[in-house]
Protein backbone atom coordinates (compact mmCIF):
# COMPACT_ATOMS: atom_id res chain seq x y z
CA UNK A 1 0.00 0.00 0.00
CA UNK A 2 0.77 3.65 -0.62
CA UNK A 3 2.12 5.25 2.66
CA UNK A 4 -1.08 7.16 2.90
CA UNK A 5 -3.44 4.41 2.38
CA UNK A 6 -1.67 2.64 5.09
CA UNK A 7 -2.03 5.65 7.44
CA UNK A 8 -5.95 6.04 6.69
CA UNK A 9 -6.10 2.29 6.82
CA UNK A 10 -4.22 2.27 10.60
CA UNK A 11 -6.33 4.92 11.54
CA UNK A 12 -9.53 2.89 12.06
CA UNK A 13 -7.90 0.30 13.40
CA UNK A 14 -6.27 2.26 16.13
CA UNK A 15 -9.92 3.97 16.69
CA UNK A 16 -10.92 0.32 17.14
CA UNK A 17 -7.80 -0.38 19.52
CA UNK A 18 -8.57 3.44 21.95
CA UNK A 19 -11.68 2.00 22.70
CA UNK A 20 -9.91 -0.91 25.04
CA UNK A 21 -7.47 1.35 25.69
CA UNK A 22 -9.99 4.33 26.97
CA UNK A 23 -12.48 1.81 28.54
CA UNK A 24 -10.92 0.86 31.83
CA UNK A 25 -9.94 4.44 32.51
CA UNK A 26 -13.38 5.85 31.86
CA UNK A 27 -14.90 3.02 34.57
CA UNK A 28 -12.45 3.40 37.10
CA UNK A 29 -13.73 7.23 37.26
CA UNK A 30 -17.07 6.09 37.38
CA UNK A 31 -16.95 3.79 39.86
CA UNK A 32 -17.76 5.63 42.76
CA UNK A 33 -21.21 6.91 40.88
CA UNK A 34 -21.65 2.96 39.95
CA UNK A 35 -21.74 1.95 43.82
CA UNK A 36 -23.38 4.60 45.05
CA UNK A 37 -26.19 3.51 42.28
CA UNK A 38 -26.02 -0.05 42.23
CA UNK A 39 -24.58 -1.13 45.69
CA UNK A 40 -22.71 -3.86 45.82
CA UNK A 41 -19.67 -2.60 47.27
CA UNK A 42 -17.75 -5.92 48.32
CA UNK A 43 -18.17 -6.99 44.68
CA UNK A 44 -15.95 -3.66 42.72
CA UNK A 45 -12.74 -5.39 42.15
CA UNK A 46 -14.77 -7.90 40.31
CA UNK A 47 -15.62 -4.87 37.95
CA UNK A 48 -12.01 -4.68 36.98
CA UNK A 49 -10.71 -8.44 37.67
CA UNK A 50 -13.44 -9.67 35.04
CA UNK A 51 -12.42 -7.33 32.81
CA UNK A 52 -8.66 -8.04 33.00
CA UNK A 53 -9.34 -11.80 33.13
CA UNK A 54 -11.63 -12.26 30.38
CA UNK A 55 -9.01 -9.91 28.15
CA UNK A 56 -6.32 -12.41 28.93
CA UNK A 57 -7.87 -15.79 28.31
CA UNK A 58 -9.77 -14.37 25.18
CA UNK A 59 -6.53 -12.34 23.65
CA UNK A 60 -4.49 -15.46 22.74
CA UNK A 61 -7.87 -17.36 20.61
CA UNK A 62 -8.41 -14.38 18.71
CA UNK A 63 -5.21 -14.17 17.70
CA UNK A 64 -5.22 -17.67 16.30
CA UNK A 65 -8.72 -17.32 15.14
CA UNK A 66 -7.25 -13.94 12.72
CA UNK A 67 -4.62 -16.67 11.98
CA UNK A 68 -7.08 -19.16 10.68
CA UNK A 69 -10.18 -17.38 9.50
CA UNK A 70 -8.81 -13.99 8.17
CA UNK A 71 -7.99 -10.92 10.52
CA UNK A 72 -10.20 -8.57 9.14
CA UNK A 73 -13.06 -10.91 9.97
CA UNK A 74 -11.97 -11.98 13.27
CA UNK A 75 -10.80 -8.30 14.18
CA UNK A 76 -14.83 -6.81 13.18
CA UNK A 77 -15.93 -9.59 15.22
CA UNK A 78 -14.28 -8.51 18.13
CA UNK A 79 -15.46 -5.32 18.11
CA UNK A 80 -19.04 -6.30 17.68
CA UNK A 81 -18.41 -8.32 20.90
CA UNK A 82 -17.39 -5.31 22.99
CA UNK A 83 -20.20 -3.12 21.79
CA UNK A 84 -22.46 -5.64 23.18
CA UNK A 85 -20.73 -5.83 26.37
CA UNK A 86 -20.62 -2.02 26.74
CA UNK A 87 -24.73 -1.44 25.87
CA UNK A 88 -25.45 -4.14 28.13
CA UNK A 89 -22.51 -2.86 31.10
CA UNK A 90 -24.87 0.44 30.29
CA UNK A 91 -28.22 -0.98 31.11
CA UNK A 92 -27.29 -3.38 34.06
CA UNK A 93 -29.34 -3.00 37.15
CA UNK A 94 -27.14 -4.77 39.83
CA UNK A 95 -23.16 -4.99 40.21
CA UNK A 96 -23.75 -9.14 39.11
CA UNK A 97 -25.14 -8.16 35.90
CA UNK A 98 -22.14 -5.26 35.38
CA UNK A 99 -19.56 -7.85 36.57
CA UNK A 100 -21.05 -9.86 34.05
CA UNK A 101 -20.98 -7.69 31.06
CA UNK A 102 -17.67 -6.49 31.74
CA UNK A 103 -16.30 -10.05 31.01
CA UNK A 104 -18.30 -9.61 27.50
CA UNK A 105 -16.60 -6.56 27.11
CA UNK A 106 -13.28 -8.18 28.34
CA UNK A 107 -13.92 -11.24 25.81
CA UNK A 108 -14.45 -8.26 22.99
CA UNK A 109 -11.17 -6.30 24.18
CA UNK A 110 -8.72 -9.53 23.61
CA UNK A 111 -9.63 -9.09 20.49
CA UNK A 112 -9.53 -5.48 19.76
CA UNK A 113 -5.65 -5.26 21.33
CA UNK A 114 -4.73 -9.03 19.55
CA UNK A 115 -6.38 -8.07 15.77
CA UNK A 116 -5.10 -4.22 16.43
CA UNK A 117 -1.24 -5.09 16.32
CA UNK A 118 -1.57 -8.40 14.31
CA UNK A 119 -3.01 -6.12 11.28
CA UNK A 120 -0.23 -3.35 12.35
CA UNK A 121 2.42 -6.52 11.78
CA UNK A 122 0.40 -7.86 8.62
CA UNK A 123 0.49 -4.22 6.62
CA UNK A 124 3.51 -2.74 7.52
CA UNK A 125 6.94 -4.90 7.38
CA UNK A 126 8.78 -4.32 10.77
CA UNK A 127 12.00 -1.74 8.87
CA UNK A 128 8.93 0.18 7.64
CA UNK A 129 7.28 0.90 11.06
CA UNK A 130 8.55 3.04 12.40
CA UNK A 131 6.83 5.29 10.89
CA UNK A 132 3.49 5.01 12.20
CA UNK A 133 4.78 3.77 15.65
CA UNK A 134 4.15 7.81 16.78
CA UNK A 135 0.56 6.77 15.61
CA UNK A 136 0.35 3.54 18.23
CA UNK A 137 2.18 5.74 20.81
CA UNK A 138 -0.56 8.69 20.43
CA UNK A 139 -3.37 6.27 20.91
CA UNK A 140 -2.05 5.39 24.31
CA UNK A 141 -1.17 8.38 25.64
CA UNK A 142 -5.21 9.52 24.82
CA UNK A 143 -6.16 6.66 26.27
CA UNK A 144 -4.71 7.04 29.63
CA UNK A 145 -4.97 10.83 29.84
CA UNK A 146 -7.83 11.08 27.79
CA UNK A 147 -9.89 8.18 29.94
CA UNK A 148 -10.17 9.89 33.30
CA UNK A 149 -11.10 12.98 31.26
CA UNK A 150 -13.46 11.63 29.44
CA UNK A 151 -14.99 9.48 32.55
CA UNK A 152 -15.38 12.94 34.90
CA UNK A 153 -17.52 14.82 32.07
CA UNK A 154 -19.55 12.31 31.11
CA UNK A 155 -20.42 10.44 34.67
CA UNK A 156 -21.13 14.32 36.03
CA UNK A 157 -23.01 15.55 33.13
CA UNK A 158 -24.95 12.42 31.51
CA UNK A 159 -24.59 9.83 34.08
CA UNK A 160 -22.40 6.60 34.95
CA UNK A 161 -24.29 4.62 31.80
CA UNK A 162 -22.70 6.89 29.44
CA UNK A 163 -19.19 5.96 30.63
CA UNK A 164 -20.04 2.31 28.64
CA UNK A 165 -22.43 3.65 26.02
CA UNK A 166 -19.64 6.41 24.99
CA UNK A 167 -17.99 3.41 23.19
CA UNK A 168 -21.05 2.66 20.57
CA UNK A 169 -20.62 5.33 17.92
CA UNK A 170 -16.68 5.14 18.38
CA UNK A 171 -17.49 1.53 17.92
CA UNK A 172 -19.54 2.00 15.01
CA UNK A 173 -17.23 4.40 13.36
CA UNK A 174 -14.31 2.05 13.67
CA UNK A 175 -16.26 -1.14 12.24
CA UNK A 176 -17.58 1.02 8.99
CA UNK A 177 -13.82 2.62 8.40
CA UNK A 178 -12.46 -1.16 8.59
CA UNK A 179 -14.44 -2.38 6.21
CA UNK A 180 -14.41 0.38 3.82
CA UNK A 181 -10.28 0.75 3.91
CA UNK A 182 -8.90 -3.00 5.03
CA UNK A 183 -7.81 -4.40 2.37
CA UNK A 184 -5.41 -7.86 3.24
CA UNK A 185 -3.10 -10.31 1.40
CA UNK A 186 -4.79 -13.46 0.89
CA UNK A 187 -3.92 -15.32 3.90
CA UNK A 188 -1.33 -18.57 3.52
CA UNK A 189 -4.56 -20.91 5.80
CA UNK A 190 -4.69 -24.60 6.15
CA UNK A 191 -6.35 -26.37 3.94
CA UNK A 192 -9.33 -27.40 6.89
CA UNK A 193 -8.69 -25.38 9.76
CA UNK A 194 -8.88 -26.37 13.08
CA UNK A 195 -9.70 -25.30 16.28
CA UNK A 196 -7.01 -25.99 19.13
CA UNK A 197 -9.92 -27.07 22.11
CA UNK A 198 -7.94 -28.70 24.05
CA UNK A 199 -5.46 -25.86 24.59
CA UNK A 200 -8.08 -23.67 24.73
CA UNK A 201 -9.63 -25.67 27.55
CA UNK A 202 -5.95 -25.82 29.65
CA UNK A 203 -4.84 -22.02 28.74
CA UNK A 204 -8.21 -20.83 30.28
CA UNK A 205 -7.98 -22.65 33.23
CA UNK A 206 -3.81 -21.80 33.35
CA UNK A 207 -4.54 -17.80 33.24
CA UNK A 208 -7.44 -18.16 35.30
CA UNK A 209 -5.98 -19.48 37.97
CA UNK A 210 -2.73 -17.30 37.84
CA UNK A 211 -4.78 -13.74 37.71
CA UNK A 212 -6.84 -15.47 40.92
CA UNK A 213 -4.22 -16.42 42.96
CA UNK A 214 -2.14 -12.81 42.26
CA UNK A 215 -5.75 -10.72 42.49
CA UNK A 216 -6.64 -13.05 45.74
CA UNK A 217 -3.31 -12.99 47.23
CA UNK A 218 -3.08 -10.41 50.21
CA UNK A 219 -6.14 -8.69 49.76
CA UNK A 220 -9.12 -11.73 49.65
CA UNK A 221 -6.81 -14.18 51.11
CA UNK A 222 -3.36 -14.83 53.05
CA UNK A 223 -0.42 -15.40 50.89
CA UNK A 224 0.01 -18.66 52.63
CA UNK A 225 -3.43 -19.59 52.39
CA UNK A 226 -4.74 -23.20 51.04
CA UNK A 227 -6.98 -20.53 48.18
CA UNK A 228 -3.83 -18.98 47.13
CA UNK A 229 -1.67 -21.80 47.07
CA UNK A 230 -3.78 -24.17 45.33
CA UNK A 231 -4.52 -21.54 42.63
CA UNK A 232 -0.79 -20.86 41.97
CA UNK A 233 -0.28 -25.14 41.73
CA UNK A 234 -2.95 -25.44 39.26
CA UNK A 235 -1.76 -22.44 37.17
CA UNK A 236 2.14 -24.29 37.24
CA UNK A 237 0.32 -27.60 36.38
CA UNK A 238 -1.64 -25.86 33.62
CA UNK A 239 0.98 -24.03 31.78
CA UNK A 240 3.17 -27.94 32.00
CA UNK A 241 0.37 -29.07 30.32
CA UNK A 242 -0.39 -26.57 27.82
CA UNK A 243 3.41 -27.27 26.32
CA UNK A 244 2.60 -30.77 25.89
CA UNK A 245 -1.18 -30.03 24.66
CA UNK A 246 0.25 -27.28 22.33
CA UNK A 247 3.48 -29.53 20.88
CA UNK A 248 0.79 -32.30 20.05
CA UNK A 249 -1.69 -30.20 18.21
CA UNK A 250 -1.88 -30.14 14.70
CA UNK A 251 -2.84 -26.63 14.68
CA UNK A 252 -1.51 -25.31 18.23
CA UNK A 253 -2.96 -22.08 19.81
CA UNK A 254 0.29 -20.29 20.64
CA UNK A 255 2.60 -22.56 18.57
CA UNK A 256 5.68 -23.12 20.36
CA UNK A 257 7.60 -22.33 16.77
CA UNK A 258 7.10 -18.94 17.81
CA UNK A 259 9.09 -19.24 21.03
CA UNK A 260 11.83 -21.29 19.97
CA UNK A 261 12.55 -19.95 16.39
CA UNK A 262 14.41 -17.56 17.83
CA UNK A 263 15.51 -16.10 20.83
CA UNK A 264 14.20 -12.78 20.45
CA UNK A 265 10.80 -13.76 20.15
CA UNK A 266 11.08 -15.10 24.28
CA UNK A 267 13.10 -11.75 25.47
CA UNK A 268 10.70 -9.25 23.43
CA UNK A 269 7.44 -11.25 25.07
CA UNK A 270 9.52 -10.82 28.17
CA UNK A 271 10.21 -6.74 27.61
CA UNK A 272 6.50 -6.66 27.12
CA UNK A 273 5.78 -8.27 30.69
CA UNK A 274 7.99 -5.51 32.20
CA UNK A 275 5.96 -2.57 30.30
CA UNK A 276 2.69 -4.15 31.33
CA UNK A 277 3.62 -3.29 35.06
CA UNK A 278 5.17 -0.40 34.84
CA UNK A 279 2.02 0.90 32.82
CA UNK A 280 -0.43 -0.65 35.09
CA UNK A 281 1.24 0.21 37.98
CA UNK A 282 1.44 3.90 36.47
CA UNK A 283 -2.16 4.33 35.93
CA UNK A 284 -3.07 2.67 39.20
CA UNK A 285 -0.88 4.12 41.76
CA UNK A 286 0.04 7.97 40.49
CA UNK A 287 -3.55 9.09 40.07
CA UNK A 288 -3.83 7.72 43.63
CA UNK A 289 -0.84 9.84 44.64
CA UNK A 290 -1.61 12.49 43.37
CA UNK A 291 -5.22 12.74 44.53
CA UNK A 292 -4.36 11.75 48.14
CA UNK A 293 -0.97 13.24 48.94
CA UNK A 294 -0.78 16.12 46.18
CA UNK A 295 -4.56 17.19 46.99
CA UNK A 296 -5.23 16.80 42.77
CA UNK A 297 -8.75 16.15 41.38
CA UNK A 298 -9.73 13.21 39.79
CA UNK A 299 -9.73 15.22 36.88
CA UNK A 300 -6.59 17.04 37.27
CA UNK A 301 -4.69 13.83 37.61
CA UNK A 302 -5.40 12.82 34.65
CA UNK A 303 -3.73 16.23 33.36
CA UNK A 304 -1.08 15.15 35.62
CA UNK A 305 -0.02 12.54 33.66
CA UNK A 306 0.75 14.38 30.83
CA UNK A 307 4.38 14.91 31.89
CA UNK A 308 4.83 10.93 31.33
CA UNK A 309 2.48 10.62 28.29
CA UNK A 310 4.19 13.12 26.21
CA UNK A 311 7.25 11.62 26.28
CA UNK A 312 5.83 8.47 25.45
CA UNK A 313 4.85 9.49 22.32
CA UNK A 314 7.73 11.58 21.18
CA UNK A 315 10.29 8.99 22.38
CA UNK A 316 8.29 6.16 20.33
CA UNK A 317 8.45 8.25 16.78
CA UNK A 318 11.97 9.08 17.18
CA UNK A 319 12.77 5.62 18.00
CA UNK A 320 10.56 4.62 15.10
CA UNK A 321 12.01 7.08 12.59
CA UNK A 322 15.95 6.26 13.44
CA UNK A 323 14.89 2.32 13.29
CA UNK A 324 13.16 2.86 9.64
CA UNK A 325 16.06 5.05 8.26
CA UNK A 326 19.12 3.03 9.93
CA UNK A 327 17.48 -0.42 10.97
CA UNK A 328 18.76 -0.44 14.16
CA UNK A 329 17.27 -0.99 17.46
CA UNK A 330 19.00 -2.78 20.11
CA UNK A 331 20.14 0.36 21.74
CA UNK A 332 16.43 1.61 22.25
CA UNK A 333 15.04 -0.89 24.61
CA UNK A 334 18.16 -0.71 26.33
CA UNK A 335 18.56 2.71 26.29
CA UNK A 336 14.48 2.64 27.73
CA UNK A 337 15.05 -0.08 30.51
CA UNK A 338 17.56 2.06 32.03
CA UNK A 339 15.74 5.39 31.75
CA UNK A 340 12.50 3.62 33.09
CA UNK A 341 14.74 2.03 36.09
CA UNK A 342 15.77 5.30 36.88
CA UNK A 343 12.47 7.07 36.68
CA UNK A 344 11.12 4.24 38.96
CA UNK A 345 13.93 4.77 41.24
CA UNK A 346 12.88 8.39 41.51
CA UNK A 347 9.45 7.79 42.50
CA UNK A 348 10.33 5.28 44.96
CA UNK A 349 11.96 8.27 46.88
CA UNK A 350 8.41 10.66 46.83
CA UNK A 351 7.30 11.33 49.97
CA UNK A 352 4.55 14.20 51.59
CA UNK A 353 6.22 16.96 50.53
CA UNK A 354 7.53 16.02 47.00
CA UNK A 355 6.16 18.84 44.64
CA UNK A 356 4.26 17.97 41.19
CA UNK A 357 6.99 19.60 39.29
CA UNK A 358 9.95 16.92 40.74
CA UNK A 359 7.16 14.06 40.50
CA UNK A 360 6.82 15.37 36.69
CA UNK A 361 10.50 15.29 36.17
CA UNK A 362 10.82 11.62 37.41
CA UNK A 363 7.65 10.73 35.13
CA UNK A 364 9.34 11.98 32.27
CA UNK A 365 11.80 9.81 32.83
CA UNK A 366 9.45 6.94 33.11
CA UNK A 367 7.49 7.81 29.85
CA UNK A 368 10.89 8.06 27.66
CA UNK A 369 11.56 4.21 29.04
CA UNK A 370 7.97 3.47 28.12
CA UNK A 371 8.65 5.26 24.28
CA UNK A 372 11.92 3.37 23.81
CA UNK A 373 11.15 -0.05 24.95
CA UNK A 374 7.16 -0.54 24.31
CA UNK A 375 6.73 -0.51 20.37
CA UNK A 376 10.01 -1.74 19.69
CA UNK A 377 9.61 -5.00 21.97
CA UNK A 378 7.09 -5.60 19.68
CA UNK A 379 8.42 -5.11 16.94
CA UNK A 380 11.27 -7.38 18.17
CA UNK A 381 8.91 -9.82 18.54
CA UNK A 382 7.23 -9.49 15.30
CA UNK A 383 9.91 -9.56 13.73
CA UNK A 384 10.97 -13.13 14.98
CA UNK A 385 8.07 -14.93 13.19
CA UNK A 386 6.43 -15.70 10.11
CA UNK A 387 3.52 -13.86 8.65
CA UNK A 388 1.37 -16.97 9.51
CA UNK A 389 2.09 -16.78 12.75
CA UNK A 390 1.58 -13.23 13.43
CA UNK A 391 -1.79 -13.27 14.79
CA UNK A 392 -0.68 -15.87 17.77
CA UNK A 393 2.42 -13.65 17.97
CA UNK A 394 0.67 -10.80 18.19
CA UNK A 395 -2.00 -12.19 20.76
CA UNK A 396 1.38 -13.26 23.12
CA UNK A 397 2.75 -10.18 22.97
CA UNK A 398 0.24 -8.79 24.00
CA UNK A 399 -1.19 -11.47 27.01
CA UNK A 400 2.13 -11.33 28.25
CA UNK A 401 2.22 -7.52 28.91
CA UNK A 402 -1.35 -7.89 30.44
CA UNK A 403 -0.06 -10.84 32.01
CA UNK A 404 2.44 -8.83 33.47
CA UNK A 405 0.61 -5.89 34.40
CA UNK A 406 -2.22 -7.85 36.52
CA UNK A 407 0.44 -9.73 38.22
CA UNK A 408 2.27 -6.80 39.04
CA UNK A 409 -0.82 -4.79 40.42
CA UNK A 410 -1.70 -8.11 42.34
CA UNK A 411 1.84 -7.69 44.66
CA UNK A 412 1.76 -4.03 44.40
CA UNK A 413 -1.67 -4.04 45.90
CA UNK A 414 -0.46 -6.25 48.90
CA UNK A 415 2.55 -4.18 49.20
CA UNK A 416 0.11 -1.10 49.30
CA UNK A 417 -2.16 -2.67 51.62
CA UNK A 418 0.35 -3.38 54.52
CA UNK A 419 2.00 0.35 54.40
CA UNK A 420 -1.70 1.87 54.88
CA UNK A 421 -3.94 0.73 57.79
CA UNK A 422 -7.63 0.69 57.84
CA UNK A 423 -7.23 2.55 60.83
CA UNK A 424 -4.81 5.50 59.26
CA UNK A 425 -6.70 8.85 58.87
CA UNK A 426 -5.99 12.65 57.64
CA UNK A 427 -2.26 13.22 58.04
CA UNK A 428 -1.31 9.92 58.74
CA UNK A 429 -2.83 8.66 56.10
CA UNK A 430 -1.19 10.67 53.45
CA UNK A 431 2.04 9.42 54.58
CA UNK A 432 1.12 5.62 54.44
CA UNK A 433 -0.36 6.34 51.29
CA UNK A 434 3.19 8.21 50.34
CA UNK A 435 4.93 4.80 51.71
CA UNK A 436 2.86 2.97 50.00
CA UNK A 437 3.44 4.43 46.34
CA UNK A 438 7.22 4.05 47.68
CA UNK A 439 7.06 0.18 47.70
CA UNK A 440 5.18 0.05 44.23
CA UNK A 441 7.64 1.63 42.94
CA UNK A 442 11.10 0.55 44.46
CA UNK A 443 9.56 -3.11 43.05
CA UNK A 444 8.92 -1.65 40.09
CA UNK A 445 12.59 -0.54 39.73
CA UNK A 446 13.29 -4.32 40.31
CA UNK A 447 11.43 -5.36 37.52
CA UNK A 448 12.72 -2.79 34.61
CA UNK A 449 16.40 -3.84 36.36
CA UNK A 450 15.53 -7.56 34.95
CA UNK A 451 13.94 -6.11 31.66
CA UNK A 452 17.35 -3.91 31.04
CA UNK A 453 19.77 -7.35 31.59
CA UNK A 454 17.14 -9.12 28.72
CA UNK A 455 17.04 -6.11 26.59
CA UNK A 456 20.92 -6.26 26.45
CA UNK A 457 20.75 -10.12 25.67
CA UNK A 458 18.61 -9.37 22.11
CA UNK A 459 20.55 -9.95 19.00
CA UNK A 460 20.41 -7.23 16.42
CA UNK A 461 18.77 -9.20 13.24
CA UNK A 462 18.17 -7.39 9.90
CA UNK A 463 14.41 -6.10 9.64
CA UNK A 464 12.24 -7.40 7.23
CA UNK A 465 11.34 -4.63 4.42
CA UNK A 466 14.44 -3.22 3.98
CA UNK A 467 18.49 -3.49 3.35
CA UNK A 468 19.37 -6.85 4.14
CA UNK A 469 16.53 -7.72 5.31
CA UNK A 470 14.08 -10.57 4.18
CA UNK A 471 11.80 -9.44 1.59
CA UNK A 472 9.11 -11.59 2.62
CA UNK A 473 7.63 -12.27 6.07
CA UNK A 474 9.82 -15.49 6.74
CA UNK A 475 10.65 -16.75 10.23
CA UNK A 476 14.09 -16.11 11.60
CA UNK A 477 16.55 -18.96 11.05
CA UNK A 478 18.75 -18.74 14.19
CA UNK A 479 22.43 -19.74 13.79
CA UNK A 480 24.46 -22.19 15.32
CA UNK A 481 25.91 -19.51 17.72
CA UNK A 482 22.76 -18.83 19.25
CA UNK A 483 21.65 -22.04 19.56
CA UNK A 484 24.49 -22.58 21.55
CA UNK A 485 24.49 -19.46 23.74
Amino acid sequence: MPVTNVRRTLLGVMLAMLLAMLDNNIVGTAMPTIVRDLGGFEHISWVVTAYTLATAIATPIWGKLGDLYGRKLTFQASITVFLLGSLLAGAAHSMVQLIEFRALQGIGAGGLAAGGFALVGTLVPPRERGRYQGMTATVMAVGVVGGPLVGGFVTGHLGWRWAFYVNLPLGVAALIWVQLLLRLPAPARPSRPRIDWPGITVLTVTIGSAVLAATWAGTTYAWTSWQVLAAWALAVFGTAGFVLVERRSPEPLLPPRVFTGHRNFPLGVGLLAAVGVVMFGSALYLPLFQQTVQGATATDSGLLLLPMMLPVVLASHLAGKVMSRTGRYKVFPVLGTLLLTAGALLLATMDTGTSRLTAGCAMALLGLGLGFTMQMATTIAQNSVGLRDMGAASAATNLFRTLGGSLGVAVFGSLFARAVPATAAGEAYRQAVAAGTRHVFLTVAGVCAVAFALALLVKEVPLRGGPGGAKTHQPVTPSRDEVTG
